[in-house]
């Protein structure tokens, strides 16, 4: 149990990676604050958690608003007293288009979302933890920042961002005790994947099996991650046993990508 005792914030908790960090934090022994813009979703979640017998509170936040994210730090600790860990899952995929076909507005949005959002995460909760001189924050990533995805531009750049707010921002909150990380999966499993491989193949002329099989030969292991896999790494990084850890970029990728 080693999230016993600890508050888990989850932005994008309502399906997905954000949902099975979510329940892999309350089985660690986490109390959870799950943040999406569904409440039904989250209710959803919310569940699942009671019956792991963690205490869950439901938040509906958009994390592209200042407001709205500060709203959420004041939920918590109106509820909790406190924050152990923020997890920034919230984001998307964005627009599947050569860039010089991509409309500016998709860009904005992509970019408000996956890096803007979880800066406004950052800046809403590290006051909350410096007074306790402890927090655990964690970025998902992707591959995607490191190794080109045609037509994902706007989605690269994020995830290319977030490397750089992840380093930045440890080396900023390391001396307040908090470490900062960023978890960076390969494709994962499940419906918004399954959608990237429709567009992928539609901006190629090719079929979504063949994309997918690329994806997999891409990995020495020949297969795709699953959220579990990507939520047992986010249960590592947010608990005491990587007391050591900050400002690094943790692939979980079956090896697609090895730095």
């Amino acid at each position: 149990m080693p999230l016993t005792g600890k508050v888990v914030v989850v932005t994008g908790a309502g399906g997905g990676i954000g949902k099975a960090i979510a329940l892999k934090c309350s089985v660690a022994g986490a109390d959870l604050v799950l943040a999406s813009r569904s409440r039904d979703l989250l209710e959803l979640v919310a569940d699942e958690v009671t019956a792991l017998g963690r205490v869950a509170a439901v938040v509906p936040t958009d994390v592209t608003d200042g407001e709205s994210v500060e709203a959420l730090a004041e939920a918590t600790y109106a509820r909790f007293g406190r924050v152990d860990v923020l997890v920034n899952n919230s984001g998307i995929a964005g627009p599947t288009a050569l860039t010089w076909e991509t409309n500016v507005d998709e860009w904005q949005e992509t970019l408000a979302v996956n890096l803007t959002g979880p800066w406004l995460c950052c800046r809403a909760f590290i006051p909350r933890m410096i007074p306790h001189q402890s927090g655990s924050i964690i970025n998902i990533g992707s591959i995607t920042g490191k190794r080109p995805l045609l037509g994902r531009t706007p989605y690269a750049a994020t995830k290319a961002g977030l490397i750089g707010i992840t380093r930045t921002i440890a080396e900023e909150a390391g001396p307040h005790g908090i470490r900062v990380n960023l978890v960076s999966p390969g494709a994962v499993e499940g419906p918004r994947i399954d959608r990237v491989f429709e567009a992928q193949a539609e901006a190629t002329g090719s079929t979504p099996e063949h994309v997918r099989r690329n994806f997999e030969k891409m990995s020495p292991m020949g297969k795709i991650v699953t959220a579990e896999e990507v939520a047992n790494a986010v249960v590592f990084l947010a608990s005491d046993q990587a007391s050591a850890i900050t400002g690094i970029d943790l692939n979980v990728t079956n090896g697609m990508v090895m730095y």
